[in-house]
């Protein structure tokens, strides 16, 4: 379940997040709606690695910030393409 739920997550984050917290798995990660609803809107990624990280590896240590910290780097990489594009064909 897992390895379909990171695979999910890779291509289709907001998905991801829906199907977790239908089955449960969101929301043994998360005490509060809050984060989980401003991770679907600001950092998917990042709340999907969150919650794969408190699930699966017990929390922010080891593998499990491993996790969070690549779905940091994927949140900033898929946020950032268009502004960089943007600059580089500016018209003077």
């Amino acid at each position: 379940m897992t390895c379909l739920l990171g695979l999910l997550a890779l291509f289709f984050p907001r998905i991801a997040l829906i199907f977790m917290w239908l089955g449960g798995y969101g929301a043994a990660a998360f005490e509060t709606v809050l984060w989980p609803l401003l991770g679907f809107l600001f950092m998917p990624f990042t709340t999907c690695g969150y919650a794969i990280a408190a699930n699966e590896f017990g929390g922010l240590h080891g593998a499990g910030l491993a996790v969070v910290i690549l779905g940091v780097i994927l949140d900033v990489g898929s946020s950032g393409f268009g502004i960089e594009r943007s600059r580089r064909y500016r018209r003077p």
